[in-house]
């Protein structure tokens, strides 16, 4: 018996190559489908992988400063405490005292306070930086109270200092009325006799007050006190605190609130800048203008 061998179709040939854009334009319905249906596909996932890193530098707000402390956290108020009560009140205010008990003399002339005061706020600038050193990490150095942020570099602080500068005058002007007519005279007496006694005297003013003061307040209480304030609270209430307590420190009732105007305008300043250059210079000017104003006077 003999079967029949199967007929096999050949093998289909076309004129031009398969195209699925070519099957898909001959049924519209088709074209529309795959099409909607590829083009949401791409879509979704661009808007998933795609990411803008563009920032509104509008959202940054005023302050620049951050959350991240170069120092021991818990650590503030400890150390605030060491310097207010083993430093800066034994040392500021009690120092003359002592310098008096050892040279035996129950008053000291002004040259020799003037002095006396150069060399206590030598001593008090070097132990509060060893303080200060006791509480930074241990991959951070005390240049960290001077080192920029990223945000701060786009602060122009020369800039900053000029405007501090010059609201705290008006504000200094402004306060000194009140104070005036609230308390009368509230220049300091034994600032003038330093300053009066002989050019020794005035140099070590100088010294005292624009150059070693400035640095020395403005890390404790702009550098360390301040921004530790920042990364517990908001700006505006942690310049108002420490603005407080810069007063307070001075124990000087009659100046307190001159004192609390300037330690706002420093603050906002070093918030504004993140630089503490800012309110050193402001600082330094102000206590420039304080002798002035008290030599002339």
């Amino acid at each position: 018996m003999i079967f029949a061998r199967p007929k096999v179709n050949p093998t289909p040939t076309f004129r031009r190559p398969f195209s699925r854009r070519l099957a898909l334009s001959a049924n519209p319905f088709l074209y529309y489908f795959y099409s909607s249906k590829f083009s949401s596909s791409f879509t979704v996932l661009k808007c998933h992988c795609t990411e803008d890193k563009s920032t509104d530098k509008s959202t940054q707000g005023f302050s620049v400063l951050t959350s991240d402390i170069p120092w021991k956290t818990g650590s503030l108020w400890s150390a605030m405490a060491v310097y207010m009560f083993n430093l800066h009140i034994p040392l500021g205010f009690g120092g003359l005292s002592i310098v008096a008990y050892i040279l035996n003399q129950p008053v000291l002339d002004p040259q020799t306070q003037s002095l006396s005061l150069l060399l206590l706020d030598i001593l008090e600038l070097i132990s509060t930086l060893l303080l200060l050193k006791s509480t930074i990490k241990p991959k951070n150095g005390l240049m960290n109270f001077f080192k920029s942020s990223e945000l701060s570099i786009e602060r122009n602080w020369v800039l900053a200092s000029a405007l501090g500068f010059g609201i705290l005058i008006l504000f200094v002007f402004l306060t000194s009325i009140l104070a005036d007519r609230l308390y009368g005279d509230v220049n300091n007496p034994i600032l003038k006799e330093m300053l009066l006694s002989s050019d020794i005297s005035k140099v070590a003013c100088v010294i005292v007050y624009c150059i070693i003061t400035p640095p020395l307040e403005e890390m404790v209480y702009r550098g360390f006190l301040l921004a530790s304030l920042v990364s517990t609270m908001s700006w505006q209430q942690a310049v108002v605190l420490s603005a407080a307590i810069f007063s307070a420190a001075h124990f000087s009732g009659e100046n307190f609130l001159q004192l609390f105007v300037v330690g706002c305008i420093l603050g906002c300043s070093y918030c504004g800048t993140g630089n503490l250059r800012s309110s050193i210079v402001i600082h330094s000017l102000y206590n420039a203008l304080t002798l002035i104003i008290t030599f002339s006077s």
